[in-house]
């Protein structure tokens, strides 16, 4: 299995300008036989907006606003799955109103939803404008795929960052629903200044690699109920918004009891497609023919 992610840096709230850019990624990559494309968390709108008027109009409605479209004309030019981040809200009605999520839809090779998650565990940001996600993380078989886990950035933190750090919530999930596959769009913040972003761009930011693999120790207590390497693809976004430095450290992780391999990873400041071969979940099915 072939997984790609796409690392950018959008800008807030110009959506136009980060269709391009993140257009501009994937031809100077030029993939090919991909089998899944992961962008970040909010990949289109950008991510800090302080509250629901900020947000308002690059709200999408569900799996139809210009990040769907887009993922699904992607998926059909590539014939592979593509994940993708978007400030959803759902249609009004007379009885419930207009509720908004940050989610992320994913798409089949030909262009059709497969599912539309929304975040479950919302960090700060995220609670001035959108619901949690009432139906928990997602979990479910995706022919092509597999059985797959997917959650949003926070989703991988202790809930609130008050339930006990060892409680796992999402990589237990994992374990519980039987994934082989883990899909993680995300908005991930570091603690790094600016100027690290840019003059050690092309290193991973240790700390929070290291924490990600720390929030997924489950799965390396127990592996896969299969006995085969859980996949694990983390994608983060780059750059600045406000006060808001972006981690970077996209990666793909294979995890098997006691053990985590890195098949490849991206530094905290660059722009760029990371395209690895994994074995691939064993209840995956091939579409192509």
């Amino acid at each position: 299995m072939r997984i790609a992610c796409l690392q950018f840096n959008p800008q807030l709230g110009d959506i136009a300008h980060n269709l391009k850019r993140a257009e501009a990624v994937i031809a100077r990559a030029a993939p090919m036989d991909l089998d899944l494309l992961v962008l970040p968390e909010m990949a289109f709108s950008g991510y800090n907006f302080k509250s629901l008027q900020e947000i308002g109009f690059h709200l999408e409605p569900t799996a139809a606003g210009p990040s769907t479209v887009w993922a699904r004309s992607i998926a059909r030019r590539l014939r592979c799955f593509v994940c993708v981040g978007y400030p959803e809200y759902t249609a009004a009605s007379s009885s419930v109103g207009m509720s908004r999520y940050n989610s992320a839809v994913l798409v089949s090779p030909q262009g059709n939803v497969v599912t539309n998650y929304r975040k479950h565990f919302l960090f700060s940001t995220d609670e001035t404008w959108a619901e949690e996600g009432k139906q928990g993380f997602f979990a479910g078989d995706v022919q092509g795929i597999g059985k797959i886990a997917m959650g949003i950035c926070m989703d991988l933190n202790p809930y609130k960052f008050l339930a006990p750090f060892d409680r796992y919530e999402f990589a237990n999930h994992v374990l519980e629903s039987g994934a082989e596959m883990v899909i993680l769009p995300m908005a991930w913040l570091t603690a790094q200044p600016q100027s690290s972003l840019v003059e050690n761009a092309e290193v991973p930011d240790s700390d929070t690699l290291a924490y990600w693999v720390q929030r997924l120790q489950p799965l390396i207590d127990n592996g896969s109920k299969y006995g085969r390497e859980i996949t694990v693809a983390i994608n983060n976004r780059v750059g600045t918004e406000g006060e808001c430095n972006f981690a970077g450290t996209s990666v793909v992780l294979g995890i098997s009891k006691g053990n985590v391999k890195v098949y490849g990873c991206l530094g905290r400041g660059t722009e760029n497609l990371l395209i690895c071969d994994v074995p691939g979940p064993i209840t995956a099915k091939p579409y192509r023919t």
